[in-house]
């Protein structure tokens, strides 16, 4: 019986290896893929719980990380945002498509405007050293 229970310890950790890569590939494919904008890239999403895990589970990864919501706490989407460098030049725009967005763009300090049925909301952020997190409640 020793021998039995031993072999079905050694089949489980096989199955369990052999999985791994399979569920870290689902984790990946959660997120949606990066998009190229200049000298910047980005990622916006979250409506689905899984989309919505894998995009927070990647934000300590990226310089910045925009959050958006309604005043209430729900989460909101097709938010016009637009990052602008210290010099006042656009160094990103776009929609967000879901209430997440990860941002990758060069240190530096920077001012980013978000917009949402007719309110527009703006924080500055110095990007360098670690990940920041910019909250937009609307």
């Amino acid at each position: 019986m020793r021998a039995s229970f031993r072999t079905l310890l050694r089949g489980a950790a096989l199955c369990a290896c052999a999985a791994a890569p399979w569920a870290a590939q689902a984790q990946i494919t959660a997120m949606p893929a990066m998009k190229v904008q200049d000298a910047g890239r980005y990622v916006c999403g979250g409506i689905g719980s899984e989309e919505s895990t894998a995009l927070r589970a990647a934000m300590k990864d990226h310089p910045l990380s925009l959050l958006f919501a309604r005043a209430g706490g729900d989460y909101l989407a097709d938010v016009d945002v637009t990052v602008k460098d210290a010099g006042g030049r656009t160094a990103l725009a776009m929609r967000a498509n879901g209430p997440v967005c990860l941002i990758d763009l060069p240190a530096g300090r920077y001012t980013v405007e978000a917009a949402s049925e007719g309110v527009v909301k703006s924080q500055a952020v110095t990007l360098g050293s670690g990940s920041k997190t910019a909250d937009f409640r609307f």
